[in-house]
């Protein structure tokens, strides 16, 4: 008689089977196959009746740096649901319109703020936040634009080039077999010597940084803020704005790393002896190259800082740092508004 087997079907994630079904992105969308698992939920079918928009990363998002958004929608029975991403919810960003002012967002959710403060100082962010499939759905969120930030500019020398590997040495051949034949022996031949392999070469020194110009003037108010403009050669000049109270700004100019010494090639080895009567003796084993040197680091380059008087009480905003460079130079002088 015959006997059937029952085999345990296996569990399969379902994160994995949207990965599973990208290639079928022509016909089904990844987004519906998660409504349809319950991973994610669509708005067209539910009764939505408020939605609202808050930022619960920072109070605020400064120059250069993002800030996620999250949105909590409330059905008519009171039931809330959160977007995907930082609210870790089922709501599909593509569900919502996001329309930004000042600021910008991505597809998931995630507010920039251009790192030029001039683009978005004296004004606010906005974001308006519609429901497509629920017309007359919306909520309105400012963003606070914060100053009070640890902003950090880099400038370094140019890197130095890594040195080229050694070439590998070349094995020996095998040496010629000899006659076993106890009327007539001969000696196997001997092997050939592998040849050494190549020195790797060193590695280039790295450059010193560059010169760095520093101008900082005073926005006077019942809130004063620093006005910082950078410049140096072969980079666009660079602008921010900082509140000394709670923020700064570190501005580090380093040498170039020193590049990495080639390694050594590999030592050839040596031949076989060939079988005989004697057997031949094995070729010597080559030497291995040696490694390159790595280059020298640059030193940091020099920067000069020009500030205005009445930015003098706040200079401790402002970090400068020339790792075995020369002192940084402080210069007093009146310096305009910037910008």
């Amino acid at each position: 008689m015959m006997s059937v087997r029952w085999f345990a079907r296996p569990r399969v994630r379902k994160s994995a089977i949207c990965a599973a079904l990208v290639p079928l992105g022509a016909l089904i969308s990844c987004s519906s196959i998660q409504v349809k698992l319950g991973m994610k939920v669509s708005l067209v079918k539910i009764p939505v009746a408020s939605i609202e928009a808050s930022l619960p990363k920072d109070p605020g998002i400064a120059p250069g740096e993002k800030s996620p958004l999250v949105v909590t929608v409330t059905e008519t029975d009171g039931t809330t649901l959160l977007t995907q991403g930082k609210g870790k919810g089922k709501v599909l960003w593509s569900e919502l319109t996001v329309t930004p002012t000042v600021v910008t967002v991505n597809k998931k959710g995630v507010l920039s703020l251009a790192r030029d403060p001039r683009v978005s100082d004296g004004k606010t962010g906005h974001v308006t936040i519609t429901v497509p499939s629920h017309p007359g759905v919306s909520a309105q969120l400012d963003i606070p634009l914060r100053y009070n930030y640890p902003f950090v500019s880099n400038f370094a020398g140019v890197n130095g080039s890594d040195g080229t590997n050694g070439i590998d040495g070349s094995d020996g051949s095998s040496g010629l077999p000899g006659s076993m034949d106890p009327n007539n022996p001969s000696a196997g031949g001997n092997g050939g010597n592998g040849t050494s392999g190549g020195d790797g070469g060193d590695g280039g020194n790295g450059g010193d940084g560059p010169r760095v110009q520093v101008w900082v003037a005073l926005r006077s108010g019942t809130h004063p803020l620093l006005q910082v403009g950078i410049t140096s050669p072969g980079h666009k000049e660079r602008y921010y704005l900082v509140d000394p109270q709670g923020g700064s700004l570190t501005i580090n100019d380093d040498g170039g790393a020193g590049g990495s010494g080639g390694k050594g090639g590999r030592a050839g080895r040596g031949g076989s002896g060939g079988i005989g009567m004697p057997n031949g003796s094995n070729g010597s084993d080559g030497l291995a190259g040696h490694d390159g040197s790595d280059g020298r680091s640059g030193v940091g380059g020099s920067i000069t800082m020009t500030y205005d008087p009445l930015g003098h009480p706040y200079l401790a905003a402002i970090h400068l740092s020339s790792p075995n460079g020369p002192q940084p130079v402080l210069k007093q002088a009146p310096v305009a508004a910037i910008w």
